[in-house]
């Protein structure tokens, strides 16, 4: 046990005296002699020292001897009822004094806990937890709405109209009429599946860019937020700009590595079905995409925070990589189920706002309901464009959700490792805060 002043064990002997009823004097070789009963009538004990009782207390509760106080000395109160609810571990300079009078570090309110960390904006200044990011994400989407859906609808209408134009050119009639023709060859449908697979991939990567450009845009905007202080468009954008080429580099950077580790993993299918086995090459080149996509999901996640680390801290791309390597080491599997979850509520909000949109366009292009009742909706311009606003909007929504959390998450890995909280109550004006320590590296 320590010897720090303040640490002592429950129930742990008042002084170092012996031990009663041990042994009775030492003998003249110094070893100690027979124990000297105590019990007979007529007889008091002459022992010098401490004199203890038969009957001790239990451990815990020891307390002052009662009686009669030494002239100068002021009688100590009686002993609190056990619990764990004292200022203390169980009473006033119990357990290591936590809290108490000369206790180890005076931590405040007891074995309650800290006093609650300080909230100058969204979040407050300590480790967060699952729902104070979520909420913080839509906490910084409510109170800066001007700012956070006018960037968001400025990169959702971007997105879109690249999308629209994939779909109209991807989905033409030529693919849908071998789609919906019986007698079509097997090379007929393949090429016209493969163009069908070629713009959902273009379609689905467009929009990770625009999630990426996002949350570089916006992590300006969530950083202000949780100091509570605001920030025009104006102002995100004049901070953005400088690191807006390296944004877009990182982008590129990110995508290549995904897009190569896929390629990798499918071309051996591709290989084989041009050399004339189209049916097993396409069964290889699926079990390759889905082997292929393991690492690629892996490597997304640790890089995951290198746009807020190259916006916020003006790295350059591969340090802002590496940067987001050490933040995530450690901690890949909460931070990859937290964006999991993200994107998947996010998904769910975003088919809830285009579901309307789309009933709409099939009512009102070609035969309507007739021809998504057959399969073969007709994705006219008038499709296209109605469904497109549907997705604008849901995307004005989703992307700001997805950035802050990505913002919040590389916020919360600093906190953890690096003690960021001080820094940030320093900047919000917060002197107190910081008593009760974040330990770096937790």
């Amino acid at each position: 046990m320590n010897d720090t002043p303040g640490w002592s064990s429950p129930g742990s002997a008042p002084s170092d005296g012996q031990e009663p009823g041990a042994s009775g004097p030492a003998d003249a070789a110094g070893r100690p002699g027979p124990a000297q009963p105590t019990d007979q009538p007529g007889e008091q004990p002459q022992t010098p020292g401490v004199k203890w009782s038969k009957e001790q207390p239990p451990p815990g509760q020891w307390s002052a001897p009662t009686g009669t106080p030494a002239p100068g000395r002021t009688p100590s109160p009686p002993p609190p009822a056990p619990g764990w609810g004292q200022a203390g571990y169980g009473a006033p300079g119990g357990y290591g004094g936590y809290g108490g009078p000369g206790g180890h570090g005076a931590w405040g309110a007891g074995w309650g806990g800290l006093p609650p960390a300080a909230k100058p904006g969204v979040i407050p200044l300590r480790p967060l937890g699952l729902g104070e990011i979520l909420d913080g994400a839509v906490t910084t989407m409510r109170t800066h709405w001007r700012t956070v859906l006018g960037i968001s609808l400025v990169v959702a209408v971007l997105v879109q109209t690249i999308v629209t134009l994939v779909q109209h050119f991807a989905f033409d009639d030529a693919t849908n009429q071998v789609l919906n023709d019986p007698n079509a060859t097997f090379r007929e449908v393949s090429r016209a599946m493969g163009n069908l697979l070629l713009g959902s991939g273009v379609a689905f990567i467009v929009q990770i860019v625009g999630i990426i450009v996002a949350t570089g845009l916006l992590a300006t905007v969530t950083s202000r937020a949780t100091l509570g202080k605001p920030v025009t468009i104006g102002e995100a954008w004049r901070d953005a700009r400088p690191q807006l080429l390296k944004l877009f580099g990182l982008v590129f950077l990110l995508l290549l590595i995904s897009v190569g580790i896929v390629a990798v993993g499918v071309l051996p299918g591709i290989i084989v079905a041009a050399t004339g086995s189209p049916l097993g090459g396409v069964a290889l080149a699926f079990l390759g995409g889905v082997a292929a996509f393991v690492p690629a999901v892996w490597l997304w996640i640790r890089f995951c925070l290198a746009p807020p680390a190259l916006m916020l801290e003006k790295q350059s791309i591969t340090k802002a990589m590496s940067r987001s390597g050490k933040l995530v080491r450690g901690s890949w599997w909460r931070l990859f189920g937290i964006q999991l979850l993200t994107v998947l509520i996010t998904f769910m909000l975003s088919v809830v706002v285009a579901l309307p949109f789309a009933m709409i366009a099939l009512v009102s292009s070609g035969d309507g309901m007739a021809d998504f009742i057959n399969g073969t909706p007709e994705l006219s311009w008038t499709y296209l464009v109605i469904t497109g606003i549907g997705s604008v909007i849901g995307l004005a929504i989703t992307f700001p959700i997805l950035a802050n959390v990505t913002v919040l998450l590389y916020i919360d890995q600093r906190i953890r490792r690096e003690g960021l909280d001080l820094e940030l109550a320093r900047a919000a004006g917060v002197p107190s805060h910081g008593s009760g320590a974040t330990t770096p590296g937790s």
